[in-house]
């Protein structure tokens, strides 16, 4: 594979739709690609998601449809295999992820890069309780059983605090996303070129 594949993670809370929308809305015509997740619930706002019923996931998954999956809250989450497509013709490619499956995905995609979203504690608690999914003591209980993130050996890690403005922190996560994808561009081969500038692949 010659692209790269960013794997952003953080805690319930910290902004992690709201920064990838701000985002996509930033990069829009770049080789930058968001991937969708598939999950076993509605959308909510600012989710690039697709709901799945608990049988159409199961039935997705055992015909090898994902690239990567896992469980979490009762919950099944999917990211499509059309990632190893884009990340073959060189894209910089986005994934929302999750924490516990890292150390299992990086065996997937040893090269990837990680982006950890944080935020203060109490954002974390005032955000959980505006989304209205749970009462707060369910928001309580989440943010204790919330353990310490720990990063797998030889993978690679960006910080970005969203405890601020959202513009704050999507203007350094759309920074991380270019200078990836510069990165990436410049390690590519330049194509060959006909007479007239057309490109020949």
């Amino acid at each position: 594979m010659t692209g790269r594949l960013i794997y952003l993670i953080g805690p319930s809370g910290a902004g992690k739709d709201s920064l990838l929308h701000f985002a996509r809305e930033h990069v829009a015509g770049t080789l930058v690609l968001f991937a969708h997740r598939y999950i076993t619930r509605e959308t909510g706002h600012n989710e690039n998601h697709i709901a799945l019923t608990r049988e159409e996931f199961a039935a997705r998954s055992a015909q090898g449809l994902f690239a990567l999956e896992w469980s979490s809250h009762e919950l099944h989450y999917g990211i499509g295999i059309e990632i190893d497509a884009w990340l073959a013709r060189g894209c910089t490619v986005v994934v929302n992820g999750s924490r516990a499956y890292l150390e299992r995905a990086l065996k997937h995609y040893p090269h990837l890069e990680v982006v950890h979203i944080h935020a203060a504690p109490h954002i974390l608690a005032a955000r959980l309780s505006a989304r209205g999914r749970e009462t707060q003591e369910q928001v309580a209980a989440r943010l204790a059983r919330q353990a310490p993130f720990t990063l797998p050996d030889g993978a690679h890690l960006t910080h970005i605090d969203n405890s601020g403005s959202l513009e704050q922190a999507g203007e350094a996560f759309v920074d991380v996303l270019k200078n990836f994808a510069r990165a990436q561009q410049a390690h590519q081969p330049t194509p060959a070129v006909r007479a007239g500038g057309e490109s020949v692949k």
